[in-house]
C-alpha cells in the first residue's frame, strides 16, 4: 500500500502538469501526452534504479579496495634483521665485533672475492687481502687476535662505513 502511494505521489505532479497543459492547449494533446509519458517513464526508471541500488548496495571492486587499504608493511627478511642487530651490537663492545659481526663479514667477504675476482679466501689469503683492502682485512683476517678486554670499544660508525665501502668496491 505504501509503494502504491509513493508511486502516486511521484506521478501526481506530472499528471497535474498534463491536465493544465491539456486545459490551455487542447490542440497539442498528442505532444503533451508524449511529454507526460517520457516524464512518467523517466521517473519509473529512476524508481527502478533506486530499488536495484537498495537491493544490491554498491561495494568497491577488489582493485579499488586495495588502493584505499592501508599498505601492509612487508615483513623484513630475518637475515637482514639479524645483521642489523649484529651491526648495532658491534658498535658497543669488542666481543660483539669478534663473535657476532666478524663471522658475517668473513662470509660476505669470502663470497664477494670468490664471485667477483675468483679468489679463494682460505687458500689465497694474500690475494684476498689485496682485493679487500686493509680496512676489511683487519677485521676478517684469519689470524686476527682477540681483544684483551671483552667489554672494549666496538667498531665505530666511520670504521664500519669504510669496511662497507671497501666491500662494495670489490
Amino acid at each position: 500500500m505504501r509503494r502504491v502511494w509513493r508511486v502516486t505521489e511521484v506521478l501526481l505532479l506530472p499528471t497535474i502538469g498534463l491536465g493544465v497543459a491539456l486545459a490551455f492547449a487542447p490542440n497539442r494533446a498528442a505532444v503533451e501526452i508524449h511529454v507526460w509519458l517520457i516524464v512518467a517513464l523517466s521517473l519509473g526508471l529512476l524508481a527502478a534504479l533506486t530499488l536495484v541500488r537498495t537491493a544490491f548496495p554498491s561495494s568497491d571492486s577488489p582493485f579499488i579496495a586495495s588502493l584505499r587499504a592501508e599498505p601492509v608493511e612487508a615483513a623484513r627478511p630475518q637475515a637482514l634483521v639479524r645483521l642489523e642487530r649484529e651491526v648495532s651490537m658491534a658498535g658497543s663492545t669488542a666481543f660483539d665485533v669478534q663473535y657476532r659481526l666478524r663471522p658475517a663479514l668473513i662470509e660476505l667477504a669470502a663470497g664477494l672475492v670468490f664471485s667477483r675476482r675468483g679468489i679463494d679466501f682460505e687458500r689465497e689469503p694474500n690475494r684476498a687481502h689485496a682485493a679487500l683492502g686493509d680496512d676489511v682485512w683487519e677485521i676478517v683476517r684469519p689470524d686476527r687476535p682477540e681483544s684483551t678486554t671483552r667489554l672494549g670499544e666496538g667498531i665505530t660508525a666511520v670504521e664500519l662505513e669504510r669496511v662497507v665501502n671497501a666491500l662494495e668496491a670489490v
